[in-house]
Order: C-alpha cells, then sequence, then structure tokens
C-alpha cells in the first residue's frame, strides 16, 4: 500500500504553493491584470502556470508543517508581497494620471470630468488620456512579463517566511506616496510651465488693452496650447513610465 507522509506532501506541495500564493495576490492587484473583464479561472490558470514555470530559478523553500502557526504567517506573507508589488505599479499609474489632473486644470478643463469606474471618483479628460496612453504602454513593453520576472526576482530577496511583518519594516510603504506627486510633477511641469507662461502674456495684454475681453479669448488659446503640449509629450511618456516602473520593482529584486 502506498503511503505518503506529511513532509513527504509538504515537500511536493510548497514549491509550487508559495509563488502561486504570490503571483496571483499579483494578479488581483495589479493595473489591467485585475480588471473585471479577466475571468478568476484565467488569472488562477495564470497564476498556477508562472509558479510551474518558475522553478527552475526558485530558491529552496523551508519546510512548514500543515498543523503549524507559522503556515497561516508564511501564507499571509505571501499575498502581502504580491499585494504589494501590483499596488507599486498602481503607484505609477496614479502619479501618471496625477500628471493629466495638472494638466487638465491648468487647461480650464477642470469642467470636463469623467467618473472613473477604478478609482470610483472623477477625474478629467487629459487625465483619461494619459492613463489609457500609459495602460497601453504598459502592454506594449511587456510590463506584465516585468511584473512576473518581479515576483520571482522577490523569492531571493524576500524568502518565504512566517513573520510578514518583516517585509512591511524593510519596504517602508508608507513612503510611496510621495512617488506620485513627484513623478507628476515631473511629467506635468513642461506643460504647465508653458500654460503659465500663455496666462503671463495674457495678463500684460488685458493691463495693455484693456477693452479687449480676455476672457473672451483667453480659454481658446490656454486650450489651444495645452493640446498641443499633451501632443508633443504623448510621444516622450515611455521614459518617465519605464524609468518609474523599474524604479518601483527594484525594491523586490
Amino acid at each position: 500500500m502506498l503511503s505518503v507522509t506529511e513532509a513527504q506532501l509538504m515537500a511536493w506541495v510548497t514549491p509550487i504553493l508559495w509563488p502561486f500564493l504570490r503571483t496571483l495576490a499579483l494578479f488581483a492587484s495589479a493595473p489591467i491584470l485585475s480588471m473585471r473583464s479577466v475571468p478568476v479561472r484565467v488569472k488562477v490558470g495564470l497564476a498556477f502556470f508562472v509558479a510551474v514555470a518558475s522553478q527552475v530559478s526558485m530558491p529552496e523553500s523551508p519546510a512548514i508543517s500543515l498543523n503549524s502557526a507559522d503556515l497561516f504567517g508564511a501564507v499571509v506573507q505571501q499575498v502581502l508581497i504580491g499585494v504589494t508589488i501590483g499596488f507599486a505599479v498602481r503607484i505609477v499609474f496614479a502619479g501618471i494620471e496625477f500628471a493629466g489632473e495638472l494638466i487638465g486644470l491648468q487647461m480650464g478643463l477642470g469642467f470636463a470630468s469623467f467618473f472613473d469606474p477604478t478609482s470610483g471618483g472623477q477625474s478629467n479628460a487629459v487625465s483619461r488620456i494619459f492613463g489609457a496612453t500609459v495602460s497601453l504602454l504598459f502592454i506594449v513593453i511587456n510590463g506584465h512579463l516585468v511584473l512576473i520576472s518581479a515576483v520571482i526576482q522577490s523569492f531571493h530577496a524576500f524568502p518565504v517566511s512566517a513573520h510578514p511583518m518583516a517585509f512591511v519594516h524593510a519596504i517602508q510603504v508608507h513612503t510611496w506616496g510621495a512617488e506620485i506627486f513627484k513623478l507628476g510633477l515631473w511629467i506635468a511641469l513642461p506643460i504647465v510651465a508653458m500654460l503659465l507662461f500663455v496666462n503671463l502674456v495674457l495678463g500684460v495684454i488685458s493691463r495693455v488693452a484693456q477693452q479687449m475681453n480676455i476672457f473672451s479669448i483667453g480659454f481658446p488659446i490656454t486650450l489651444s496650447v495645452g493640446l498641443v503640449g499633451v501632443v508633443v509629450t504623448l510621444p516622450m511618456l515611455e521614459q518617465p513610465f519605464t524609468f518609474a516602473l523599474e524604479r518601483m520593482l527594484t525594491h523586490f529584486q
């Protein structure tokens, strides 16, 4: 009669279980991959396929008993790391959409707001354009493969452990909020500076020719200049997006 001990069962299961949980948590939190249009079965199947395919480069996993209290801590750690990787990518997306918000407000498109189903809030037209562009750019540069590579490399930086809070202390996730404003200002600063110069010129014109109705010509001019700036900026969006994505994912390597 064939008998399997608990140690043998865990030796077979754990090499697949830990990367499966970490990858599945990534698919549930990362932009584009976590969309409702992607079926849950597809996410589970892809996570299992990645877990099997990554066995070649995976470090040796510790043996944790099924009836041990460390098992719960290890599961929490895998889910927490996977969600954090997805959150890091979402920070980059939020920074670029924040740049679109700044540009739209300076252009006078603050009233042209749309409901954003991903965040549950309002966003202007320029922010939606930047968000759609960076989503397409994420697929073009094989961002999904970069995320899978970051998950596999995270097992070398953060091995399987029963202490999930050690990972939180090492990553310092609460400091990532500043990245949204730094990335957003970095991308929006050229167009905002250009619109500021246009507003200064319009202010001088309103003082020199007071009979001119500056409000009737100011909005078309700022809108046209802003649209020209957006058209010029969008083709150059790949470099800051790639740089910010690599910078955020270096925390897991």
